[in-house]
């Protein structure tokens, strides 16, 4: 290559020559990269969840006008509109970001509404040019009141354009969709959680600013993952919580089914947090054509949008499904591990922080966010009320002010005499010369005073709002509580204390453990729908159950079963079904300090679907004894053991319309039926007198009702029970709001009400006193009875040995259920 003659007349070029130390530069620029990827890319922002891409997504999309109630765009458009004004980084990334951002797999409540194939567990998405997109309604509260200048500003790349430093974010985006990036030198991974928990215990830390971290963990127990499954496990998830850092395994929701009459399978319905089923396929195909996996017949993936997630497999004709699933864990991703890092961006700053402080940096977030929306509204007020106040001015003598404008030489002079003539302020002047016609009828003056009255009113409430913190925090409160009711749903995840399989293990050790005794166990079911149980190893006395002292949470029981850990059991539910499941990954309580309130929520364990079913007892599926049951309409039925479907929830009796269980216990025909209906009458009769029938009969008729009355407890005694049995009866007024009047209580023993014939009314169980008229509360069992509200908490009982007819005696505090003791 030739250079160039050096032209005589130019003036020599100046040679800049700078020695650089290249250490110092090298550790210059890598400090300031990383500074990049840390600030600007990486780590979510601890106020909104955000991270920056995501941020700038959301902002453009609302700036362009892509709400819930208009079309979808083509998602190219987002991505081209976000890359030219505000994130100049490529449009794979921005295309990368706005598909997570729609994806019901990826985050708990999704922000983006896409339209297309957004790709699954196993696939990724099609093209931007193929995909639409708009937001989702979450999405608007994460934006909403951006031009209430609720949040700074800050200029985009070139200077051009300005963009949200945070989202204003009604919702706590970042615990409730979590967050997963890896910077320099640092990484962030963080679970999504419900939003209804979180939003709770938000509330919780806004009205009790001293609130510790287990207080905050009766509101938040744990992630909820969108795919749902199971965590095993709790202690990691306090460890993340307590310090920022922990780990846990989560496992797939999976059921035994008979897939034919002679064949049983495992059925997956939910899988691990971001496991699609082609990966767990996969690993189980490998594990078999290597022999590590053993007794697996075939793999079908049945997932349609109709069923949901279905993968059905089969198992040989000899072995134990419990043991195969137990490979399964060991060997596939139906377990596997999350490792929590809640690494977030603080004041600019990355730090690592536990569920108390995310919760803090959120809470003063909205709180900042409404005192400046609510400084914005003030200042708007009153420029406004400040121009209703000139208005009426010239309206009320506006002859004269057509005068002095008419008399002025041009709108200067005008403006000015205006000021001096009527002690207006420029702007007042301004704005009534700018006064149309049509706006000095008497019925724009009554408006003008109307509106007036209107604003001044609005500026006291906000001044007397930001007058007061607490007022400010009371607010932040019910927003987030508007939130929870427009986008909670229910807990998909279960959380469980159950033990996760060891790893590393050699083929010998799993064996063993495959092998693992059936041992036996005791259920026990709290009235307040809580389950545990209790292991005794073989040749240990299973009845001998330790009382504690001292009554804790929860520890009223409604069910007890004496089982095995590996026996399959029933659960016995209002809407008459019967639910089959195994007690093995219940929580295992301590023999020597069985407290129920360590347990886990049956409807969780169960996945009930519908808020309005309720599980009444357990029962075994092998037993001789009928299951006895009792409606509140006052039907009795006894179901004839053996006669069980073999699917996996089946009904025991046809309900009629408006009919639902109120109890249910497996007992023999020596035992004694007891009704306790709403307008206190009390009916019991021999078991023997109910002839058991099959699953699909409707039973018969066994407690008759008064107009208006219905039944409020069903049990059966035996006739050791009966001797130490007790009947307790609260009575109230059923005007009062439910829970406002804990009532008047009762306990007599049980031989105080005579036996009558099944299909009569029974007799009087208490009387009612001026202002009662119906029971809220009835039960009948061995004593002692143990009474608790509604949070679990123990509540307080009259000694017993009234009069069967008498009245009762008033309670301080409401109680919401009776039950058992534990034994």
């Amino acid at each position: 290559m030739t250079r160039a003659p050096h032209d005589p007349e130019q003036p020599p070029i100046a040679e800049r020559i700078e020695d650089v130390d290249v250490a110092a530069e090298m550790q210059g620029s890598f400090l300031e990269y990383a500074y990049s990827v840390i600030y600007s890319r990486a780590l979510p922002d601890a106020r909104d969840g955000m991270k920056p891409v995501q941020r700038r997504i959301l902002y453009m999309m609302s700036d362009m006008g892509l709400r819930p109630d208009r079309g979808h765009v083509k998602s190219a458009r987002v991505v081209g509109e976000v890359m030219g004004k505000l994130h100049p980084h490529g449009d794979s990334a921005i295309y990368d970001a706005l598909v997570r951002l729609a994806q019901p797999f990826t985050l708990r409540v999704p922000l983006v509404d896409g339209h297309g194939n957004f790709g699954s567990l196993d696939d990724g998405p099609a093209a931007a040019r193929y995909t639409e997109a708009r937001l989702a309604p979450p999405a608007m509260s994460m934006t909403e009141s951006l031009d209430e200048d609720v949040v700074d500003f800050v200029p985009n790349y070139d200077n051009s354009h300005q963009q949200p430093e945070v989202l204003p974010a009604a919702i706590p985006n970042l615990l409730v969709n979590g967050a997963s990036g890896i910077a320099v030198g640092m990484a962030t991974n963080m679970a999504p959680h419900n939003l209804v928990e979180v939003v709770h215990a938000a509330r919780h830390l806004l009205e009790h600013p001293d609130a510790g971290l287990d207080e905050l963990m009766e509101f938040v127990p744990g992630p909820d993952f969108p795919s749902g499954g199971t965590i095993v496990g709790l202690a990691g998830i306090r460890d993340a919580y307590a310090t920022g850092r922990g780990s846990f395994k989560t496992r797939a929701r999976v059921s035994v089914e008979q897939l034919t009459a002679r064949k049983a399978g495992l059925v997956v319905t939910e899988l691990p947090y971001l496991v699609g089923p082609e990966k767990v396929i996969e690993k189980i195909k490998d594990g078999v054509n290597a022999k590590k996996i053993t007794g697996i017949s075939d793999v079908t993936d049945l997932t349609d949008r109709k069923r949901g997630m279905r993968l059905v497999i089969g198992i040989k004709t000899g072995f134990n499904p419990q043991a195969v699933l137990e490979q399964l864990y060991r060997l596939t991703p139906l377990e596997d591990s999350f490792n929590i890092n809640n690494v977030a961006l603080v004041d600019g700053q990355p730090q690592t922080l536990g569920l108390r402080e995310l919760l803090l940096v959120y809470i003063g977030h909205r709180i900042r966010v409404v005192t400046r929306r609510s400084e914005f509204r003030l200042a708007r007020r009153r420029e406004r009320l400040h121009l209703v106040e000139g208005l009426l001015i010239a309206i009320l003598d506006i002859d004269e002010v057509i005068q002095v404008i008419r008399t002025s030489d041009d709108t200067d002079q005008a403006r000015h005499r205006l000021q001096d003539v009527f002690d207006l302020s420029q702007l007042q002047a301004e704005y009534i010369l700018e006064l149309r016609l049509r706006r000095l009828t008497k019925f724009s003056r009554i408006e003008l005073e109307a509106e007036r009255d209107k604003l001044q009113a609005e500026i006291a409430e906000l001044e007397e709002l930001l007058g007061s913190e607490a007022r400010i925090r009371a607010l932040v409160s019910e927003e987030l509580e508007q939130v929870a009711e427009l986008y909670g749903t229910p807990r998909r995840t279960l959380l469980t204390e159950a033990k996760a399989l060891p790893a590393g293990a050699s083929r010998k050790a799993v064996a063993a453990s495959l092998e693992h005794a059936d041992v036996p166990c005791r259920v026990f079911l709290s009235v307040t729908g809580r389950i545990a149980r209790v292991d005794r190893p073989e040749g240990e006395d299973i009845l001998a159950i330790t009382v504690p002292a001292r009554r804790s949470k929860h520890d009223a029981v409604a069910s007890t079963l004496d089982t095995t850990s590996r026996t399959e059991i029933g659960a016995i539910t209002s809407k008459g079904r019967l639910v089959r499941f195994s007690p093995l990954d219940l929580p295992t309580l301590p023999a020597n300090s069985v407290q129920l309130g360590a347990g886990v929520r049956i409807a969780d364990y169960l996945a009930l679907s519908d808020r309005a079913e309720r599980v009444l007892a357990i029962v075994s599926l092998t037993s001789e004894q009928p299951i006895a049951l009792g409606t509140k309409q006052g039907i009795v039925k006894r179901v004839a053991p053996g006669g069980y479907s073999n699917r996996p929830d089946f009904e025991v009796i046809s309900l009629k319309p408006g009919d639902e269980v109120v109890g249910a216990v497996q007992s023999g025909d020596d035992a004694e039926l007891v009704f306790i209906a709403s307008d206190a009458q009390l009916l019991h009769f021999p078991a023997s007198s109910v002839r058991p029938q099959g699953c699909p009969a409707g039973g018969m008729a066994g407690m008759k009702l008064s107009a208006g009355a219905r039944v409020l407890s069903f049990t059966a005694l035996t006739p050791a029970e009966l001797e130490s049995t007790v009947v307790v009866t609260i009575a109230a007024t059923s005007d009062t709001l439910l829970g406002a009047d804990p009532g008047a209580a009762k306990v007599s023993t049980f031989d105080e009400f005579p036996g009558k014939g099944r299909a009569t009314g029974g007799v009087r169980a208490q009387r009612f006193l001026k202002g009662q008229d119906a029971l809220t509360v009835a039960w009948a069992g061995p004593e002692p009875a143990y009474a608790l509200g509604a949070d679990g908490s123990v509540r307080a009982l009259p000694e017993a040995g009234a009069k069967r007819d008498a009245s009762g005696v008033q309670l301080d505090a409401v109680v919401s259920a009776v039950g058992r003791r534990i034994g």
